[in-house]
Formats: C-alpha cells, sequence, structure tokens
C-alpha cells in the first residue's frame, strides 16, 4: 500500500524557508571563499587614516584659501596640472598619488616637482579611464590638500 504524504499550507511555508536559507547560506559562502571575489580595501591602514582625517579636512581648507583653485587638463604629453602663483616651486614639497578605482595595480604615486607652478604626470603612466587624484604639498609650513576624481 502507497501511504500519501498530505501536502498543507504550513509544511509548503516551512519547505519554502528551508530553500531560501540554503540558497542565502551557500551564496555568503561562495562569495566570501571564493578568489574570483576580490575584496580589496582602498586603504590597508584605513584606521590610521580616520585618524587623521581631522588634518586632512584643515588641508583642504587651506587649499580653498588660495587665490585660484588647482586646476588640470589633459594635453598630448600628458595631465597637466597648474597651481595657483602663490605656490612657490622652491618652497614647496609633497606627493601626487593617482588611484585607479577599477585596479589596485594601476596605482602610482609620484614626487611634487614643480616648473612654473605647473606638474605634467607623463601619458605613458596613464591609461584612459578614471583617476582620483590627491595632491599632498606643504609650502611654509602649511599644509595643503587636493582631491578631485579626474577622467583621462
Amino acid at each position: 500500500m502507497i501511504k500519501i504524504i498530505k501536502w498543507n499550507w504550513g509544511k509548503g511555508i516551512v519547505l519554502g524557508m528551508l530553500a531560501f536559507m540554503s540558497f542565502i547560506l551557500y551564496l555568503v559562502i561562495t562569495m566570501s571563499t571564493s578568489k574570483k571575489y576580490s575584496h580589496d580595501l582602498v586603504t590597508n591602514e584605513y584606521y590610521a587614516k580616520e585618524m587623521a582625517y581631522q588634518t586632512e579636512i584643515d588641508a583642504e581648507a587651506n587649499t580653498k584659501k588660495l587665490s585660484k583653485s588647482i586646476s588640470g587638463i589633459k594635453t598630448p604629453q600628458g595631465w597637466l596640472i597648474t597651481f595657483p602663483e602663490e605656490i612657490d616651486s622652491f618652497n614647496t614639497y609633497g606627493k601626487v598619488m593617482l588611484y585607479r578605482p577599477s585596479n589596485q595595480e594601476l596605482d602610482f604615486e609620484i614626487l611634487l616637482k614643480l616648473t612654473d607652478s605647473k606638474l605634467l604626470i607623463p601619458d605613458y603612466m596613464l591609461i584612459d579611464g578614471r583617476w582620483n587624484i590627491t595632491i599632498e604639498f606643504t609650502q611654509n609650513e602649511i599644509n595643503y590638500l587636493y582631491k578631485k576624481s579626474i577622467n583621462y
């Protein structure tokens, strides 16, 4: 004799919930263990960088106090950054960091070397697409910070 199992709403809801929970558990395990899904942090020292955030706010405020804003344009030679006239090329030191959101391996950093209040980032160092540029520099013991998202 074949016994027929009675099917009712309660069993259907429990079975549906078990199927959904199994699916979610499968997704979580797959996403967290697979090397195919990279979970890179923007910076490895994110906690230390967060603690220095007030210094960044002050440096950005100093940059906004300049007579003209820092600007950049794409030229055949590369990305040309123009600084205001009051930024002295002899008394200024710092660094320029370019961060590529789509590929961490393309990120790079160069020393700030001004000539006639201009800085050229050569074309061979940049590929087409979106870049985040950060310029940190000091002049006369005053810190400046400039951040911009550019499309090269």
